[in-house]
């Protein structure tokens, strides 16, 4: 009985184990041809029904785009009071209004101007006589063109006589159109585009009408994820509706300077040219000829001289250039998000599916694409092939100029990063730590790219350029920011354990040290491998050693060097910079059994861990913290009294708002005072404490360090923060994790600061600090407005008699 009930379980694990086979390289590669072979027969079906559909498509796309521009002034008059269906009226009404005055005006202006032109024949025959007999006189071309002349006529003479007929010329003449016929086919001219104007507006009404039906439904459409649908609604009507007002911002801002100059030039008929500028610059590339062609044209045959030409000329250039490089950086707050090259081969796809109105649309479609591409994974490549924002990654682009041998590239790539947010004044400490951040955030990543890859995927001549690129870069960077000159003894020595990248990472990090004043210095050859005994010629009284490692598994070295430096130099500090492996796991591992003076895996972390090393017992650093422009700090915090009790609701609101936004345990305001920073409202705060009067030390506060760098402050992990781990305020509260950002005078005096703070390590993403960001940019606008105070009060009191309605109902 035994052996049969194992038998039988045997058999069940038999059965229940058996699953398909994985899938062979063979059936993976067909699968993958026949997925890209689907994906072609979808993309050449959509084509052919944008192609065959256009003359429903085109209205409707118009219209859309037309509700996109229209929609913020329905909202405003909602606003203000005004039921949806008269502020649609009013809106859809004024629209038509002012397209029904440009055409009619337009068109008045036009049979003038058709009048007029028969009395500018003599001077167009006039001036084209004169180009003609200009170009007719003897030139540098005029050998070259007798001899063609001479080889074709010696040709056409060599050539056999053709024998020529005499072929009677038929000329087919057609029945005569009748009146009745031409009238009919005029009136289809003039009625096809008024029909599809109506339709248009006929379509923006409905739109306007059912605009939070539509938006549902598109929502469905999506997928069953409301908030990643919602947000690429929004985006898609954020970048399409500020895209078209700020268009038509930039072009009013061109068409009308142009209307007055050409006026005051003398060409005829200067306020349409103006408005045709106006309509003409929606189109991309080709409307901007356009617009200017016709009043230089005109400007020719006017003028019997050129000075009204040249002016006309010289106008337009002027205004192009203001326009490009002024008006529309300055008005576009945030561009569509599509490569130049996108722009251009969109207006070729649009153009040759949809004619003109394809060309205008263009560039709205095609960034609704982008946007869907941003929210949809099977869309992805889409945002890679037209998004103008890098596809790689600032480390990935850095690795691989080096690969590339284009070090001049990879300089490039490090001097943006340095400059991006840069002021337009920076002081040397602000230069100092993005360059800290470049290695940081840059170097130190892009060589562990390298590292993870050195024996599998990069090859011998991979290797070679990778070496000698980092030699290179490390030279001209470093000349580029060069250490400042000093005599003092060395402190810090940083040397590369076993490979040649662990020495070029440790001359990053003794040029970082040096620029920040500490006395560092690198060497040559690796620790390990040496061919000499690099530790014996070390001086005895150095203070701290830095060993760069990129290995994977560094366990081994550390055993080894750490014998060998404790051995050598027992009262030297040791770090270990594990750059290949950045686990909490090894880093507590290589504490707990080799007890070194600290375990880092940032640049970040290094610094701040030397920075500890160095200073003397009890003592601390935040006491010396101060902004470069202190008393006129202090005067601006105590000149907006900011501590007034009418004020501590607004705190607390904030505090609130900020806890639910990023689902954290804390938020704090802090006021950076002379000796006390003040934390209003806080929930850190005492409970017998006033709530108004709240406050630490300032040698005890993060937000010190926060004004004193002057920008934002995020710490993933206080503990690995030399600087706060011992913090007693932090500790007290089990604080894991702070995000800080400046609050802002209008002056751009930094007064404090608006934070996150939880108990357990977390990271912040850009958007999360864009939002963060935003909530103190209001928090100190609301202060230092009385009338904004009152509104906040108001929406706070309102809130408070909301809340029990809102406890019974649940």
């Amino acid at each position: 009985m035994k052996n049969n009930k194992d038998i039988n379980v045997n058999k069940g694990k038999t059965l229940n184990s058996e699953s398909p086979l994985p899938p062979t390289n063979d059936e993976v590669q067909t699968r993958q041809v026949l997925r890209m072979m689907a994906g072609f027969v979808i993309a050449a079906l959509i084509i052919l029904a944008l192609y065959f559909g256009k003359d429903i498509l085109i209205p409707l796309a118009l219209s859309v785009l037309l509700a996109f521009l229209l929609e913020p002034l329905v909202t405003r008059l909602k606003k203000w009071g005004l039921p949806q269906l008269p502020s649609i009226a009013l809106v859809v009404l004024f629209a038509l209004s002012v397209l029904g005055g440009a055409a009619t005006y337009l068109g008045y202006q036009l049979g003038n101007l058709s009048q007029e032109l028969p009395q500018y024949q003599d001077t167009i025959k006039q001036k084209l006589d004169s180009v003609k007999s200009f170009t007719s006189g003897p030139s540098v071309w005029d050998g070259a063109i007798s001899t063609i002349d001479t080889v074709e006529s010696s040709i056409q003479q060599a050539a056999p006589d053709e024998k020529k007929e005499d072929v009677q010329q038929v000329e087919v003449v057609g029945q005569q159109q009748g009146n009745a016929e031409a009238a009919m086919q005029w009136a289809s001219k003039i009625l096809s585009p008024l029909a599809t104007a109506g339709i248009v507006f006929l379509f923006v009404v409905l739109i306007l009408l059912s605009r939070k039906d539509l938006h549902d439904r598109l929502l469905k459409l999506l997928g069953g994820n409301l908030n990643v649908g919602t947000d690429a609604l929004d985006e898609a009507a954020d970048r399409i509706g500020t895209y078209l007002r700020m268009q038509l911002l930039v072009n009013v801002t061109y068409g009308l300077p142009m209307a007055l100059g050409l006026w005051l030039i003398g060409v005829p008929a200067a306020i349409m040219w103006g408005m045709v500028a106006v309509v003409m610059r929606f189109v991309p590339y080709v409307g901007p000829m356009i617009s200017a062609l016709f009043p230089i044209t005109l400007a020719f045959a006017v003028d019997p001289g050129w000075n009204m030409v040249l002016w006309t000329i010289g106008l337009i250039l002027l205004l192009e250039l203001i326009s490009n490089n002024v008006i529309e950086p300055w008005l576009y707050g945030e561009s569509t998000g599509l490569s130049t090259l996108a722009i251009i081969i969109s207006a070729t796809f649009w153009t040759t599916l949809w004619g003109p109105a394809g060309l205008i649309l263009s560039t709205p479609l095609t960034a609704c694409l982008l946007v869907l591409s941003n929210y949809i994974p099977a869309l992805g490549f889409i945002k890679i092939l037209i998004g103008s924002e890098p596809v790689l990654t600032p480390p990935e682009r850095f690795y691989q100029r080096l690969v590339a041998d284009d070090v001049d590239d990879a300089l490039e790539v490090a001097q943006d990063y340095i400059e991006q947010k840069l002021p337009k004044k920076p002081s040397e400490e602000v230069v100092v730590r993005k360059v800290i951040s470049f290695y940081d955030d840059v170097a130190i990543p892009a060589i562990r790219l390298f590292s993870q890859g050195h024996s599998t995927d990069a090859s011998a001549e991979h290797r070679l350029r990778m070496h000698q690129g980092l030699k290179l870069f490390n030279h001209d960077f470093q000349h580029k920011y060069p250490s400042p000159k000093t005599n003092d003894p060395v402190q810090v020595i940083c040397l590369g354990a076993r490979w040649e990248i662990d020495v070029l990472a440790s001359s990053m990090l003794a040029h970082g040290l040096s620029l920040r004043k500490i006395a560092a210095q690198s060497h040559n050859e690796v620790l390990i491998q040496s061919k000499t005994d690099l530790l014996e010629s070390l001086p005895e009284n150095i203070q701290m050693i830095c060993i760069s490692m990129f290995h994977h598994q560094p366990l081994a070295q550390i055993r080894l060097l750490n014998h060998r430096i404790r051995k050598r130099l027992p009262h030297a500090k040791i770090i270990f910079a594990t750059w290949g492996n950045t686990s909490d796991e090894l880093r507590d591992e290589i504490q707990e059994r080799f007890q070194p003076d600290a375990v880092v895996s940032t640049v970040n972390e290094l610094m701040l861990s030397i920075d500890a090393l160095m200073l003397q017992q009890g003592e601390n650093p935040a006491r010396e913290l101060l902004a470069e422009n202190e008393p006129e700090r202090l005067a601006a915090l105590h000149e907006l009294q900011l501590l007034e009790p009418e004020t501590l609701l607004i705190y607390q609101q904030y505090i609130e708002e900020a806890c639910q936004a990023f689902n954290v345990t804390y938020a704090q305001i802090s006021l950076v005072d002379e000796k006390w920073v003040n934390t209003p409202a806080s929930p850190l705060a005492d409970e017998n404490q006033n709530p108004i009067e709240a406050g630490i030390p300032r040698e005890e506060s993060i937000c010190t360090h926060l004004v004193h760098q002057n920008e934002a402050l995020i710490i993933e992990d206080i503990d690995r923060d030399p600087r706060f781990s011992h913090n007693p305020e932090l500790n007290k509260n089990k604080i894991k994790f702070y995000a800080g950002v400046p609050l802002r005078n209008k002056q751009g005096l930094v007064l404090g600061s608006l934070c996150i703070l939880d108990k357990q390590v977390r990271q912040m993403s850009e958007d999360d600090l864009l939002l963060l960001n935003q909530l103190a940019d209001d928090l100190i606008q609301t202060l230092s407005n009385d009338k904004a105070q009152t509104q906040k009060l108001e929406e706070i009191a309102k809130l408070q008699q909301a809340e029990p309605i809102q406890g019974l109902s649940s």
